[in-house]
């Protein structure tokens, strides 16, 4: 995926956890019957997976965090998963007000990026999904949970069963897994009717504008110009790309850092992702290289 159908892939499930495609940062959810109790932020991070403590965590430990202070002091009790922070409510005060910091900002988009995306899209890989929505419908099963269960389930693509048929098929598989599950997993089956919307629609490249679960996402809703879940892929161009971004890439590889992305950074970059187990399919420096090399 470019960096607009990543974005998109993540504005789809933003929709999905939060409403909209710019995710609420300081969303706080507490579903009845859902043993995930208190969950937050733009994907929901939960405090019975143990999510939630790691991000703030995450956020604590960052420089210039302005709310970490009066959050470390219930550190432990988000760590211990404790179900009373769900009716807390000097904690869902502080929680909303530490979204408004842009360190908190920055912080979800990486740990979520981290945690899952970068995960979906390895996936996505080595099953042989290549085309935009099917990566959409892999994220979407790693944010909600269940990846690990189903596709196992559904087997792999072959010659007797197409991408996009496999998807289709993956898709059917799992509303029929949510639907028999307690409640209220059975209501977000729309997840999977927005999903077969865009299938119907043939467009398996995410073009925009589109509508998800009755919200319209279009580019300018990605937030691409002013801090986007999805960094740039960093690939040859011309003129050459020049960037500190390039420059971490370049120390990450091995190479003289001299911020500049030309023949020589990009055939570094070829060799190392045709090295890797498997090899890395991807155009430049995308998310799964940086996955990879931790920049």
């Amino acid at each position: 995926m470019n960096a607009i159908q990543t974005a998109t892939a993540v504005a789809i499930v933003n929709v999905f956890e939060t409403g909209s495609a710019r995710g609420q940062y300081g969303g706080i959810a507490i579903m009845k019957g859902d043993n995930g109790h208190l969950s937050y932020g733009r994907s929901q991070a939960s405090l019975g997976s143990g999510t939630l403590f790691d991000l703030l965590t995450d956020y604590c430990s960052q420089p210039n965090a302005t709310c970490a202070a009066e959050l470390l002091p219930f550190l432990p009790r988000f760590q211990q998963r404790d179900v009373s922070l769900d009716t807390d409510d000097a904690v869902r005060k502080l929680l909303k007000r530490a979204s408004d910091d842009i360190v908190m900002r920055q912080t979800q988009d990486r740990f979520f990026s981290n945690r899952f995306l970068t995960p979906a899209l390895q996936a996505a890989q080595r099953l042989g999904i290549t085309q935009p929505l099917g990566q959409a419908v892999v994220y979407d099963s790693h944010i909600q949970g269940g990846w690990g269960r189903l596709q196992p389930k559904v087997g792999a693509i072959s010659a007797a069963r197409d991408e996009q048929s496999w998807i289709k098929t993956y898709i059917d598989v799992r509303r029929k897994w949510l639907l028999s599950l307690n409640p209220p997993l059975p209501a977000t089956v729309y997840r999977m009717q927005a999903f077969t919307d865009l299938i119907e629609a043939s467009n398996w490249f995410l073009k925009l504008p589109i509508v998800v679960h009755g919200v319209t996402v279009a580019e300018e809703d990605l937030g691409l110009s002013d801090g986007a879940p999805a960094r740039p892929t960093l690939r040859l161009t011309t003129p050459y790309m020049q960037n500190d971004d390039v420059q971490a890439l370049q120390r990450a590889l091995g190479i003289t850092p001299d911020g500049v992305y030309g023949p020589f950074t990009d055939a570094k970059v070829g060799a190392w992702k045709k090295a890797q187990t498997p090899p890395i399919v991807e155009t430049g420096a995308g998310p799964l290289t940086r996955a990879g090399l931790h920049f």
